[in-house]
């Protein structure tokens, strides 16, 4: 297919009463692989918008909106953006696009910490093919800080103590209220700085940025304590492909190391880049998604 030709569409895909908006790069053939790409916050889909554009002549790609941010619904109970919802969200979305044959999934943060509820233990084993993820598993970050703590050795106690000051933002985040009037205050309107800043790259404002941001505020505060806290040991025998960004300073190289715990079919990999370096550096990490795609798919 000429990419000249390929259009961005935009349909609607109803679960649990929530709506959820999904975006199409070209007409779906059901001949091709299909790729599925889950944004983190605070963004939306608009954030795969180069990466789709370098995939699109070879793939099938889809991303969506996850409920509260771009033009999704935003869920009136906050306990429906309990990961259980979200992977539910993700199974309505993959029987739309692509009923008949499994896809291959791509996580970034948020995105990718819902995509490992799909994949351990393997609940949507058979809609999902390959797992490309950029943000390790919850559970494994859980059980890090913990046998760091239980090491009882100074150099544990150090690498707690300097992760959590690393994430401390994540406690703010649970604050009622605070968050939003810090968004409502002027930080969505710096944000594109920001993170531009951060990515040495011109990132566009999103027109909906106040929306993604506090209206994803839920995944932090219905998921995230319980999965650090409490971390399972579960498995995925789906192949899983880590793709690391070496300059992250949210998401340390470290804190993916022993991923095989989880993951009986795990390859590692990585781009010089940035927590976003889906903006900084779309062409390597399409290339990246690409490749492991044609490889699962022989």
């Amino acid at each position: 297919m000429n990419s000249i030709n390929i259009v961005k569409t935009t349909t609607y895909v109803n679960s649990k009463d929530i709506c959820l908006a999904v975006y199409h790069w070209g007409e779906i053939d059901h001949e091709r692989e299909t790729i599925v790409l889950i944004h983190g916050y605070p963004d939306s889909a608009e954030v795969w918008e180069a990466i789709a554009q370098f995939l699109k002549d070879d793939f099938n790609v889809v991303a969506y909106d996850v409920r509260g941010t771009g033009l999704s619904d935003i869920p009136v109970d906050k306990k429906e953006y309990a990961f259980s919802y979200l992977v539910e969200d993700l199974s309505s979305v993959i029987n739309s696009v692509s009923p008949n044959k499994a896809v291959h999934l791509v996580g970034h943060d948020w995105g990718a910490l819902q995509a490992w509820e799909a994949v351990l233990d393997d609940p949507l084993k058979i809609q999902i093919k390959s797992y490309t993820a950029m943000t390790p598993s919850i559970d494994h970050v859980g059980w890090w800080f913990k046998r760091q703590w239980q090491s009882g050795t100074l150099q544990g106690y150090r690498n707690v103590i300097q992760r959590l000051a690393g994430s401390s933002y994540m406690a703010i985040l649970q604050i009622p209220v605070l968050p939003e009037l810090t968004w409502f205050a002027g930080l969505s309107y710096i944000w594109p700085k920001f993170v531009g800043k951060m990515e040495k790259v011109t990132v566009q404002a999103n027109a909906k940025q106040l929306r993604n941001a506090t209206g994803g505020l839920g995944l932090y505060r219905q998921n995230l304590q319980k999965g650090l806290l409490h971390p399972s040991t579960r498995k995925t025998t789906i192949p899983v492909n880590m793709l690391m960004m070496t300059k992250d300073p949210f998401v340390p190289a470290y804190l993916c190391e022993g991923m095989q715990e989880w993951a009986s079919d795990l390859s590692y990999s990585e781009v010089k880049a940035g927590h976003w370096g889906i903006l900084s550096q779309p062409n390597k990490i399409a290339k990246n998604i690409k490749q492991y795609v044609e490889q699962q798919s022989k």
